[in-house]
């Protein structure tokens, strides 16, 4: 199968916590089970490129991604992860990736453009994969910053055929932020035309009301952490989703192949 894997943490990108460390662990066990596996995330400003080896896709250059009605030049990096023939894409802009620092500033407060990132991440690596040619079966995201993934796929490419049929697969992880991120975030994403009635729980975009969105819009959940904050578990119960609970990656690595079977 084709699965492409979306975080903004990874490691040996990325310091390790337990996302970063999922972003690595279960990408490469379905690879060595022989899936076409890729992986994406942005190009933080932290990341290192002459010891990472990264280089610009060139056949890729010349895209812009429209956030919020400003035209943003899109570059895709790549590298190799040390040790294994697996591809992770980059998602680069000065804009929004070239600070030395990843969700906040030196004094610990997120960036106010955040959700802008997050927008202009996830549509990146939709336009990405388009213009690859490269149609996955699966997407798995990973994290709250991916959380418009699920929306962005199922609503605003609902009417392009080379998105029908992916499934999607949504890890929820405890990371969580305080406060909330733009107020006028509905606002942006309304300007992609994606209907107002599914963006409610954006309307106080809170960390918790970002999973939700996420969840909203996946086919199967899978709990990241050992522990989630009890109001994100009883919605995800509530939500019918068909859902899997954390485990050892030791177990997943034979669980995960049926579930790709299973969201055919």
């Amino acid at each position: 199968m084709r699965i492409l894997y979306v975080s903004t943490e990874l490691v040996p990108y990325t310091p390790e916590n337990t996302l970063s460390e999922a972003a690595l662990d279960l990408p490469k066990l379905m690879h060595s089970k022989g899936n076409d596996v890729r992986i994406f995330m942005p190009r933080f400003g932290t990341i290192n490129e002459r010891r990472h080896q990264l280089h610009e896709v060139i056949r890729l250059s010349g895209m812009n991604m429209i956030v919020n009605d400003m035209d943003q030049p899109l570059i895709i990096k790549v590298a190799s992860l040390p040790n294994e023939r697996l591809q992770v894409y980059f998602i680069d802009n000065d804009e929004y990736f070239k600070r030395k620092a990843i969700y906040e500033d030196k004094g610990g407060d997120f960036f106010d453009d955040n959700d802008e990132r997050s927008i202009f991440f996830v549509k990146g690596i939709l336009e990405t994969i388009k213009k690859l040619n490269w149609k996955p079966d699966v997407i798995h995201a990973q994290g709250w910053m991916t959380a418009l993934m699920p929306l962005y796929l199922k609503k605003y490419y609902s009417d392009d055929a080379f998105f029908n049929d992916i499934k999607m697969v949504y890890s929820v992880f405890d990371n969580p932020f305080e406060g909330v991120l733009s107020h006028d975030m509905v606002e942006k994403i309304a300007f992609d035309g994606i209907p107002a009635e599914d963006l409610k729980h954006l309307e106080n975009p809170t960390f918790a009301n970002l999973l939700k969105t996420g969840i909203d819009n996946s086919d199967v959940i899978v709990q990241g952490d050992e522990v989630l904050p009890t109001e994100i578990m009883e919605y995800i119960e509530n939500s019918k989703k068909d859902f899997r609970k954390h485990q050892s990656y030791e177990s997943l690595c034979e669980v995960y192949p049926k579930l790709c079977e299973e969201v055919e």
